[in-house]
């Protein structure tokens, strides 16, 4: 998945969705509960998410390079195969000739 803008709208909307899942289940009693929190419950959670999102981000950057690596190994590999398979065919060829 591409890193772009939407990993913190993505955030903020399961924030909305949670919430309004919550008021429809419970009625009036849940936002006039949740309007109850101090506010510092309300920064320690903002600075959790955001620290979530920021640590999901590095998470995906270094699996990309983390891939990037492996298909960098990958064509080496495939070099080093194609290189021997020629490698292969030519002492076969020698040998064929010194047999007959």
């Amino acid at each position: 998945m591409a890193v772009t803008g939407e990993e913190t709208g993505a955030g903020n909307s399961c924030d909305s969705t949670s919430s309004g899942l919550a008021q429809e289940g419970a009625g009036a009693g849940a936002s006039a509960r949740s309007s109850l929190k101090p506010p510092d419950t309300l920064l320690k959670r903002e600075r959790r998410l955001m620290k979530n999102r920021e640590a999901a981000r590095e998470c995906r950057r270094k699996k990309k390079e983390y891939v990037k690596c492996l298909e960098n190994h990958v064509a080496m590999l495939e070099n080093q195969n194609k290189t021997l398979i020629e490698e292969l065919r030519a002492l076969k060829d020698i040998y064929r000739h010194k047999a007959e």
